[in-house]
């Protein structure tokens, strides 16, 4: 894709530089507007939301931030820590329970079923069984969910005991999430996993005996280390595991992270990362195995065995612009149009919930150009869209807004498109993240992402 317009220092997820290297501020694009466009002088509009009761019937979803892992991953930016005992990470649980106990309490929240869970983290898996029990209780009491449609929860291999798996079954949970990431011991230690294969197969039968009704495994094409021949075992091996649904993500370099900060210090040996074609290449080798043994394509980055109920709620509710409250340290929500984010910091987390207050930290109210570009573009992460779907719910046509953007990528064959529909191509499939800024309105390109 060429983009002769884009400054030589634009970032992937907002310039539209077709860049060969994975290069720092390379990030998976999971919002829009970009994040550093939100600031704390619109925070009042998030309370303001919250006093005025819901009169439509938008699904409401429930995000809850579980900070804690057993190691940083060298490649991971999530507001997570590695250092926090017992005492500490009971006070923050009693603080999250707070927050959601705030939320329940406010018109527009009140009486509103929840239509999604999702524990993400971190590692949600990290707490004890009785922490992880008390905490789903105290929550329920304040925002009942034994009506909603699916309970999410990330795991780490070497997190999960037989016990602690039937007390995730326990608390209702429908879809398992298994951060795999790879099958080799080598370049999970490279990468800074906590876990080894042998904590995975230790814990499959535990996971397969307990029959949640969906079992996801997560895997990254082109962690540091990564080889053709590892990659083909790791595929091979994930097949052999057989779960419900996997995950593809290529390897991305956001800020923050340890490699990242190595590359902008120039400290230690060159980090060995593959680039964007090669990952392309791996991606498109997974999906091509995965698809010969029985799974279907259901994103971008997603596989789900042919033939059965597998979903993918919490992904599709959000990119239909469902409500979801963020909560936990640094946690996204997004309310009536108005996108949010908690302060990430610990003290103040803790300080705004000790004093009864939401920990809001900053936030931006969207227009309904803004709404329907980000329903837009992280729709087109499944591959197809219908535009009689933007023209019900936003009275536009999506194929006439966007004409010279889908004009301009179907001449690169990244999709086809007519008066009716948009499909990517297998290869805007592997580089839809790419593709995005392409719609961004031009006040959002070219600046950082996050």
């Amino acid at each position: 894709m060429n983009a002769t317009n884009a400054p030589a220092n634009a970032e992937p997820a907002t310039g539209r530089k077709a860049n060969k290297t994975t290069d720092v501020g390379s990030v998976f694009v999971s919002n829009y507007p970009p994040y550093s466009a939100w600031s704390g002088d619109q925070v009042a509009s998030v309370h303001k939301a919250l006093k005025s009761p819901c009169s439509d019937t938008t699904p409401l979803g429930l995000y809850l931030h579980i900070p804690f892992c057993r190691k940083r991953c060298k490649f991971c930016y999530f507001r997570v820590y590695t250092d926090k005992n017992g005492a500490a990470i009971q006070r923050y649980l009693d603080a999250l329970a707070n927050e959601i106990d705030l939320y329940s309490h406010s018109p527009r929240i009140a009486q509103r079923p929840l239509h999604f869970v999702y524990f993400g983290g971190g590692t949600p898996s990290y707490i004890s069984a009785k922490h992880l029990r008390t905490l789903v209780q105290r929550i329920k009491n304040a925002l009942p969910w034994d009506q909603a449609a699916e309970i999410a929860f990330e795991c780490e291999p070497g997190t999960l005991t037989q016990t602690k798996l039937e007390a995730i079954k326990e608390i209702g949970v429908t879809r398992l999430s298994v951060g795999v990431e790879n099958l080799n011991d080598t370049i999970l230690r490279e990468n800074g996993r906590a876990h080894v294969t042998k904590e995975i197969y230790t814990t499959w039968p535990w996971i397969k005996a307990l029959d949640f009704e969906q079992v996801n495994l997560d895997l990254i094409a082109g962690m540091v280390g990564e080889t053709w021949d590892s990659w083909r075992q790791t595929v091979q091996q994930t097949i052999d595991l057989d779960p419900d649904s996997i995950t593809v993500y290529q390897m991305e370099l956001p800020y923050n992270t340890v490699y990242s900060k190595s590359v902008l210090d120039g400290t230690g040996t060159p980090i060995p990362l593959a680039d964007w074609d090669t990952k392309r290449a791996w991606h498109a080798y997974a999906f091509e195995q995965f698809q010969a043994a029985n799974y279907q394509i259901s994103s971008a980055y997603t596989v789900s065995k042919k033939n059965t109920s597998n979903r993918f709620l919490y992904r599709d509710a959000l990119w239909r612009g469902s409500d979801m409250l963020g909560t936990g340290i640094a946690s996204f929500g997004h309310i009536d149009g108005i996108h949010y984010q908690n302060n990430p910091q610990w003290d103040a987390y803790l300080a705004a919930l000790d004093d009864d207050q939401l920990p809001f930290n900053r936030a931006y109210t969207t227009s309904a150009t803004e709404r329907l570009t980000r329903e837009m573009i992280l729709q087109l992460k499944l591959g197809h869209l219908s535009a009689d779907y933007f023209r019900e719910k936003f009275d536009i046509d999506i194929i006439q807004h966007f004409a010279p953007a889908l004009t301009k990528l179907q001449d690169q064959q990244m999709l086809h498109f007519d008066a009716d529909q948009i499909e990517l191509t297998p290869s805007g499939l592997l580089r839809v993240d790419q593709l995005l800024p392409e719609f961004y309105d031009e006040k959002f390109r070219d600046r950082r992402y996050t």
